[in-house]
């Protein structure tokens, strides 16, 4: 029997509808922080294949998730373009602003593939533990930034609320920024292509900054992008589905949905699911999109967000998640709850 996550991407209003969460594997976890600290440093956690499958597996063996996603980062692809990538404890990621075609001709494409082998060691590890532990059950995700998000960090340098560099260059230097969206699109399909080719069952592209984008913007550098990198996976791989989550992207997710080609929409936690399942063909899986705080909440807070969205979402296809990211403070025994919960709808 096809597994219960892929079944809901191919169209199927599966019911109990599959469940995972972004972020699944994090520091909501003891046996997370064990293993982070173990490795020191988080790109080597990132590109040190045991250890990354080792933490992707852990909420599987937990809560028996119906996907499993790769334990990475959005900014692995800057990094292996040979673009400088540093986390900072307190301060997120940083790098070296690209704001000229210097530091743009400087990204090294050549060494791509290679400096993501270990990443793909990591999808083909994951895929064999779930093959032999969780047969049937739970599918692998892949996943990358989507063009627009990582070239908010790679224009700004470090995370932003308003990104106004990068939106700066989309008006005043257009050819340029063009040029690196350009980049990011062809390399994010070689990215998510090899992922694939190394195991994973589906494939998700976080375009967690795409609200910041006014609509004409939004649709040239966040869904023309998506549209381009699913058209490309879906001639080379018609069999496995891309979820596409343009998070804040507020109305234009219903245009997003139908330009892109997706097979899965994210939903963050402002949509509504009753009018995103209206505004959304429903051929489109939808996913999410209970309020992480929510879920660190607990209780009859939880409870109540969660009966309200699977309610809204009963009769098409549907996949349980979050509407962004579990919060490190989340009590494990919540998500242990909410899993339950969605299983007994």
């Amino acid at each position: 029997m096809t597994k219960p996550m892929l079944r809901a991407l191919a169209g199927e209003a599966v019911w109990p509808p599959p469940v995972w969460l972004m972020r699944q594997a994090g520091r909501y976890l003891p046996e997370y922080r064990a293993i982070r600290a173990k490795a020191g440093d988080f790109i080597a956690l990132c590109t040190t294949p045991d250890l990354a499958i080792e933490v992707t597996m852990q909420p599987i063996r937990r809560y028996g998730m119906d996907a499993a996603i790769l334990f990475s980062d959005i900014l692995m692809l800057p990094w292996a373009l040979g673009h400088g990538l540093r986390f900072a404890e307190g301060e997120g990621p940083l790098l070296p602003p690209l704001r000229d075609a210097a530091a743009l001709a400087a990204l090294d494409r050549e060494r791509l593939v290679e400096r993501i082998s270990p990443i793909l060691a990591t999808v083909r590890g994951v895929r064999a533990e779930l093959d032999r532990t969780m047969p049937g059950q739970t599918a692998l995700i892949g996943f990358a930034g989507a063009p627009f998000t990582v070239a908010c960090y790679m224009v700004e340098g470090h995370g932003s609320k308003e990104f106004g560099a990068v939106r700066g260059m989309a008006y005043r230097d257009p050819a340029l920024f063009s040029a690196l969206m350009d980049l990011l699109t062809e390399t994010t399909i070689v990215y998510l292509a090899a992922q694939i080719e190394a195991g994973a069952e589906a494939v998700m592209l976080f375009d967690s900054w795409a609200g910041v984008l006014p609509p004409a913007l939004f649709r040239a550098h966040v869904i023309e992008p998506a549209r381009r990198i699913t058209a490309a996976l879906r001639e080379r791989f018609p069999h496995v589905p891309v979820i596409g989550f343009p998070r804040l992207g507020g109305l234009s997710i219903a245009a997003y949905a139908r330009a892109t080609g997706v097979q899965g929409l994210g939903l963050d936690t402002t949509v509504d699911p009753v009018l995103a399942s209206r505004l959304v063909p429903a051929p489109v899986a939808l996913q999410g999109n209970l309020d992480p705080l929510a879920l660190e909440a607990g209780g009859a807070a939880m409870r109540s967000a969660t009966a309200e969205i699977l309610a809204a979402m009963r009769g098409r296809p549907f996949v349980f998640n979050l509407g962004h990211g579990i919060v490190p403070p989340t009590p494990p025994e919540h998500v242990g709850e909410l899993v339950e919960l969605v299983r007994a709808a």
